[in-house]
């Protein structure tokens, strides 16, 4: 099964095994659909997310994910972003807010680049960190968001990251506001106002400690 956040919503793509197990109650703010292998169907909820800030959660299915999957993917341009987890000797994560929300530091990946050397040049130039270990691959999440009038869909690499540094040099010319080593879970709970994809990164990260 996919999980794609369009919007903030949170958009899942599998079979009528994998979404029946979700336990998704349809109504007023939860779609659920079979896939009828037309991407225009696709698009018409695409365009029902942009207009309709009520809906809370989408959920398509068919007999072959697989196939749904590309149909979807399809429907955007995609990009390859990676970013860090980057903890501390404390075991702190740094976060920093940005464009009015919470998020941890990631970037495109730039032609020639494996996705460890970005995240690893990403972190770097939005934090001021210099001395990285780069970690194992925790994960990868998926988001939507338009440039311009294009549909972007974009996967980004995530890596552990540990570093001995102890202070950050937020770059500003990113829109990063504000840079701090938080607990995680603590921090979670406080309630801030975090990107879901962000949020289910952190838990996680945490879980498989």
């Amino acid at each position: 099964m996919y999980k794609v956040y369009v919007n903030t919503v949170p958009v899942f793509l599998g079979t009528p095994e994998t979404i029946g197990a979700l336990g998704l109650l349809p109504g007023k703010d939860v779609y659920t659909a079979p896939y009828l292998g037309k991407k225009k169907q696709l698009r018409q909820y695409l365009d029902l997310l942009d207009k309709n800030k009520t809906v809370k959660t989408v959920a398509f299915y068919a007999e072959k994910a697989e196939a749904l999957w590309a149909d979807f993917q399809a429907c955007f341009k995609q990009l390859d972003a990676a970013g860090g987890y980057v903890t501390n000797q404390d075991g702190q994560l740094l976060v920093f807010f940005r464009r009015g929300s919470w998020d941890l530091p990631k970037g495109k990946i730039d032609a020639g680049e494996t996705p460890e050397q970005a995240a690893v040049r990403e972190v770097q130039e939005e934090t001021g960190l210099k001395n990285i270990t780069l970690g194992p691959l925790l994960t990868h999440t998926w988001h939507t968001y338009f440039e311009k009038e294009t549909r972007i869909l974009k996967c980004t690499w995530w890596y552990r990251m540990q570093t001995t540094d102890t202070e950050v040099v937020p770059q500003t010319e990113e829109d990063i506001e504000e840079i701090h080593w938080v607990d995680p879970l603590t921090w979670l709970a406080s309630g801030p106002e975090v990107y879901g994809n962000i949020r289910e990164l952190i838990q996680l990260a945490e879980h498989e400690k």
